[in-house]
């Protein structure tokens, strides 16, 4: 094979400015560049800068970097950005390191004992069946685990955060001397900040209905410098909200609508749901605050007509289900629900689901982890606002909590929590 004219001369500078150290990783991660290049181009149906807009199915649109582990040292490679859709290299997808952590958890219930179908059948897709001693997957583990744990320590001091989104996902791990399966809630805590950017706060495992659960959580990451908020969206698990009304002095919660609306419709007949569900849609078409709560009050009289039991629900939850009323219209849409963490508790399922049951609790935290730690690296590469910092300042200033101290445990919580 011969160099083109162009191709020695890169060759030729490269030797000149390169220390012998660095060249063979010089050479490799622009061996590496070229693939990365050749691929999105098939991909694209048009070379870089190439002009053919009849074959093209989509352009350019930048890098982002990405970090290539080699036996020559690590790469930084640039990973091209598309336009409509999405592109990582085919060859490059299984060294990611939620990869990593997939392996990780399920040679370490392999080797501990822990033999399921679906555990044996990864063990055998991934080459594990021939041989892998625990003192391999513990290394493995160890690196991992110091990533993960750097990450969800991190301070969280650098910035403040109007808003805090907390969900639940439900996974089946052991536990105990017993080794029992267990259905365990994972919790994820992502925070939109002031300049209307997201991150990943962190995550808990335990019982998702026990209040000591929730407020450790939720100290955890207030003494890592979580500040500012002003709502917290969620759903209503039992010693979460008694949790937030501690925790959050002077901040309001929005109740889930989407949540909100499932338990409402349990306590209405089958007959009559769609009509129930459509006249509740309706509440969130409108635009003024003040229509918003008539047609709420509408809605309720309504029940109390044809379906008496549900009352109670919806009188119980009106401040909570329009809390978002007192926030900027703009950002309605985005904090009435915890939808917008539904993607991501997508994938999460989707990663956790090839394990079926973990081996233990940090089992969980490395794999979800690592996961989440890999969706903060790309919402900082994409630096796409969740909102418009125009938008997050109109944010509402706090009112003056209440004081409340553990002292007192009958104090009432501040005002602005319901």
């Amino acid at each position: 094979m011969t160099l083109t004219h162009s191709g020695a001369s890169e060759l030729s500078q490269l030797m000149e400015g390169t220390t012998a150290g660095a060249l063979i990783p010089e050479i490799v991660r622009r061996g590496f560049q070229d693939l990365l290049e050749a691929e999105v181009s098939a991909l694209t149906g048009a070379q870089l800068h190439e002009r053919c807009p009849d074959q093209r199915s989509t352009h350019r649109n930048g890098y982002r970097e990405r970090l290539l582990t080699t036996q020559v040292g690590d790469l930084s490679l640039a990973i091209p950005r598309l336009r409509q859709g999405s592109f990582f290299p085919s060859w490059l997808e299984p060294r990611r390191r939620v990869d990593k952590a997939l392996y990780a958890v399920v040679m370490e219930a392999y080797t501990g004992g822990i033999s399921t179908r679906k555990v044996d059948a990864l063990v055998e897709a991934l080459g594990g069946a021939s041989g892998i001693s625990k003192s391999e997957v513990s290394r493995i583990c160890q690196g991992l685990d110091e990533q993960v744990k750097a990450f969800l320590g991190r301070p969280l001091d650098h910035a403040r955060f109007p808003y805090v989104y907390l969900d639940a996902t439900y996974l089946h791990g052991r536990l105990g001397r017993n080794m029992q399966v267990v259905s365990r809630a994972v919790v994820v805590a992502i925070g939109i900040n002031a300049l209307g950017y997201r991150e990943v706060l962190g995550i808990a495992v335990g019982d998702s209905e026990a209040e000591g659960f929730w407020r450790q959580f939720l100290g955890s990451l207030k003494e890592r410098g979580l500040d500012g908020t002003r709502l917290v969206i969620s759903d209503a698990h039992l010693g979460l909200t008694a949790a937030i009304k501690r925790m959050f002095q002077g901040s309001s919660w929005q109740r889930c609508r989407v949540h909100f609306l499932r338990n409402l419709l349990s306590h209405v007949p089958k007959a009559g749901q769609d009509m129930v569900a459509a006249a509740m849609k309706a509440v969130f078409v409108i635009q003024a605050p003040d229509q918003v709560r008539a047609h709420w009050q509408r809605v309720t009289e309504m029940l109390r007509k044809q379906f008496p039991g549900a009352v109670p629900v919806m009188e119980a939850a009106r401040d909570d289900v329009l809390a978002f009323l007192h926030f900027p219209q703009e950002h309605w849409r985005k904090v009435w629900s915890t939808n917008p963490l539904e993607r991501l508790n997508k994938e999460i399922k989707r990663r956790t689901n090839v394990v079926g049951i973990f081996p233990n609790d940090p089992a969980i935290v490395r794999l979800v982890g690592s996961q989440l730690l890999e969706q903060q690296e790309e919402w900082q590469l994409e630096r796409r606002r969740f909102f418009s910092e125009a938008t997050m300042a109109k944010i509402p200033e706090p009112e003056e909590p209440l004081e409340l101290t553990d002292a007192d445990p009958n104090a009432q919580p501040a005002a602005t929590i319901s």
